[in-house]
């Protein structure tokens, strides 16, 4: 918080850092994360002008130098520098819209401004696509990663966006061949969003996008995994075909077995299983195991879980444990004694299933 009020005491005509220092420090007991980025800009807010254009010149004066533009990844910068953001949607967004993009447009080559580049969509969708797509191909790569994080449709702690789910899709063609892995991890986050709401047109557009060969086949292959996980879960047959796991694969489960059972909360399941195959070739497989948990309610839950990405050898077998800890004291996920079961689940296909009872602790 010191370098904070030095950075505007320094770029700041008048303002007492000191002042600001302590009266910020008082305030940040009690509150959470979030509240304390929102009281950090209460106490820089009533220091600078009211008038938010000359507010937005204080705000950029006080801004520290750039993050380095020469690195690739891992640049987040540091989370006291949201303020101009804060202060940008609470000024900017009625009737200084373009003073407010000038000024997002700078901090987030500090801090980036996902969270707050979001009001200005849901207030001003077309003015503010226009301006990211130009930030899209912007040489500041923090800039063009603002563009897919702050459009994403499911962006963690962040506001609802309004727009459509699909309408970031033309930015997210020019993003997906920058050279960037921090800009192309976004991509691919914004991408397994948007396959929870509509995984045909993710797959669709991986497949697109491997046609025009904008992106490094390895990279793009990343990519594709990362941006594809949440519908491998789901056991999407198209998505598990785009990474050559088919759902038709010529395999079978022999065995199914459970080294223990019951099985008591706080110790682990233990699962043995073994896939064969009749086919004369290789066999690539992507085995997951769902639990199945017994609720008091009668409504039960559901969970899916990575097993082993592999391949069943021609006209052999493939021999899988796993060991899974049944925690007791989880805070997000709580356990309740009864009936439960574990299937397995190859390439999107569910081939076994067996049953377990969970008791209570010894």
């Amino acid at each position: 918080m010191r370098d904070l009020a030095d950075e505007y005491g320094r770029g700041v005509d008048g303002f007492d850092a000191d002042a600001f220092h302590a009266e910020t420090l008082e305030g940040l007991q009690g509150r959470e994360l979030m509240e304390r980025l929102e009281w950090i800009a209460d106490c820089v807010e009533k220091r600078l002008s009211g008038d938010f254009p000359t507010m937005a010149v204080q705000l950029e004066a006080a801004m520290p130098d750039a993050l380095d533009a020469s690195l690739t990844d891992d640049d987040f910068g540091r989370f006291i520098h949201a303020v101009p953001g804060i202060l940008a949607a609470r000024h900017g967004l009625e009737s200084h819209r373009e003073r407010a993009m000038e000024l997002l447009y700078e901090a987030t080559k500090r801090f980036s401004m996902e969270f707050y580049i979001r009001p200005f969509l849901n207030k001003w969708p077309d003015e503010t696509f226009a301006d990211l797509h130009k930030w899209a191909r912007d040489d500041n790569y923090h800039v063009r990663r603002l563009v897919s994080e702050g459009t994403r449709p499911k962006l963690p702690w962040a506001k609802k966006v309004d727009i459509d789910p699909l309408a970031p899709l033309p930015l997210l063609d020019i993003l997906h061949g920058d050279q960037t892995r921090y800009v192309t991890r976004s991509v691919s986050n914004h991408l397994n969003d948007i396959s929870k709401l509509s995984p045909d047109v993710v797959t669709a557009r991986l497949r697109e996008w491997q046609v025009r060969g904008e992106q490094q086949a390895k990279e793009l292959d990343w990519m594709t995994r990362h941006a594809l996980r949440t519908a491998v879960k789901a056991g999407d047959r198209e998505a598990l075909a785009l990474l050559g796991y088919h759902a038709d694969a010529p395999v079978q489960l022999n065995k199914l077995s459970l080294k223990s059972e019951p099985v008591h909360i706080g110790e682990a399941l233990e699962i043995e299983l073994e896939i064969s195959t009749d086919s004369n070739k290789d066999v690539p497989v992507l085995v997951d195991y769902i639990l199945n948990f017994h609720r008091p309610n009668g409504r039960g839950g559901q969970k899916v879980f990575k097993l082993k990405q592999a391949t069943v050898p021609a006209g052999g077998t493939l021999q899988v444990s796993k060991r899974h800890p049944l925690k007791g004291n989880a805070t997000t996920f709580k356990l309740h004694p009864g009936p439960h079961r574990v299937a397995v689940q190859v390439n999107g296909r569910v081939l076994g299933e067996i049953g377990f009872d969970l008791v209570d602790p010894t």
